[in-house]
């Protein structure tokens, strides 16, 4: 029996993905309010990135090309949008929002939406090795929207389900 590529994406991917999350979530010790407010705004990140990826299919915008679509998406890549580019970069946000370290939030905040939307283009237009094929030129400003409204859309849940940054707890 010959396994899809999204089959075999989630068996050697998705692992990892979760265990270098936990493994930072073991060192960064959120509170269980801020640890769930994170996951919120990841999860709002990943459906918005499954809706802005299925209306560019639909618009003639790209569309992936590998086997084991469902409804023409690669369900397990949405992992990464919901943990790293999502929870992950919210925890490090509020981790690093007060004191000499605010610039590492700042760089964040503005670095992971870039940096995603820099990835897309390199991945598709220079290395040709994305799963993603472009039909359309609408596909960058596309692009730049969908990585702006996903990422600030769930950091926008993220800020309203988290405990203040100014209420962190204090050591004795």
């Amino acid at each position: 029996m010959q396994q899809t590529e999204t089959a075999v994406y989630f068996i050697l991917t998705v692992p990892e993905i979760v265990l270098f999350y936990l493994v930072v979530l073991f060192f960064m010790r959120p509170s269980k309010a801020v640890l769930i407010a994170s996951l919120a705004g990841g999860l709002v990140m990943a459906l918005l990135n499954i809706a802005f990826d299925l209306i560019a299919y639909y618009a003639h915008i790209w569309h992936y090309f590998v086997t084991g679509l469902f409804l023409h998406l690669a369900l397990p890549i949405y992992i990464t949008p919901l943990l790293i580019f999502g929870s992950l970069a919210y925890l490090l946000i509020w981790k690093f929002w007060e004191g000499r370290t605010h610039w590492v939030s700042l760089l964040v905040l503005f670095g992971v939406p870039t940096f995603g939307i820099l990835r897309d283009i390199f991945t598709v237009l220079v290395a040709h090795s994305s799963y993603n094929q472009w039909d359309s030129p609408l596909a960058i400003p596309y692009l730049i929207v969908m990585w702006a409204v996903m990422f600030y859309a769930g950091y926008f849940v993220f800020r309203r389900m988290a405990p203040s940054f100014q209420q962190k707890p204090v050591m004795d």
